[in-house]
């Protein structure tokens, strides 16, 4: 077993071989579990050992997790939000879901843990203030980092050819971050949360769009370009 230490104490590690991607966003309703979810589900639908790792006491992610059914690919759920993480060894990827507010010291520790942040942002004006906020004090941390995590935003619950949609596509194209893609306001992500799937497992003709948006962002984890390096 491999012991990480997420929230309080010296970080251990894992192996080389096991990924850790972080969904974060200080502001709440973001979609950071929907993301985190999907992840996971996305993960472990193509037979690779995930734990999906909960740091918000409301347990979003571990009541969509409680929702599986067991036919589905299994994923490892952990509180990480009230316990010490034991990751069995073996595990290939480890996607967390990071509760709102967290900022200052506690943002310098998780900025610690994960080869790579992902930071979903909404189509309002006082999300995109509040996303100018935590970035710059994402990045703030960053500079100072022995093992910087890349990081990357995404446009999330958007809809097409509104206002909103092309000012937030602006503010997002204009920080000094990866934009790697929009996903759309769809009734499919909330279908399957319900059912405790991500929309990779629902199987039908009716996600092919959603399934496109996701397209850039898998792509961008799978490279090289979107894992933590020494600086």
């Amino acid at each position: 077993m491999n012991l990480i230490e997420l929230m309080s104490g010296e970080y251990k590690p894992l192996t080389h071989k096991t990924r850790t991607i972080m969904v974060m966003n200080s502001k709440g309703g973001s979609g950071k579990t929907t993301l985190a979810t999907n992840l996971a589900s996305y993960y472990a639908s193509r037979k690779r050992p995930v734990v999906l790792a909960d740091f918000d006491p409301q347990s979003s992610s571990l009541a969509w997790l409680a929702a599986r059914p067991g036919e589905n690919a299994p994923i490892r759920g952990l509180a990480a939000w009230r316990d010490m993480l034991w990751v069995p060894q073996g595990t290939d990827i480890v996607v967390m879901d990071v509760a709102a507010g967290v900022r200052n010291r506690l943002l310098a520790r998780l900025l610690r843990r994960a080869q790579t942040i992902i930071i979903p942002v909404l189509p309002s004006a006082l999300d995109m203030r509040a996303a100018t906020d935590f970035i710059g004090e994402l990045l703030g941390i960053h500079a100072q980092a022995r093992l910087a995590p890349k990081i990357a935003v995404v446009a999330n619950r958007v809809r097409e050819n509104t206002r909103a949609f092309d000012t937030l596509e602006e503010f997002l194209g204009g920080l000094d971050l990866p934009f790697l893609t929009s996903l759309r306001d769809s009734q499919n992500y909330v279908t399957a949360a319900e059912r405790g799937v991500g929309i990779f497992e629902m199987g039908s003709a009716s996600v092919a769009t959603d399934l496109e948006q996701w397209d850039p962002l898998l792509k961008w984890l799978r490279s090289k370009r979107s894992k933590a390096m020494p600086i």
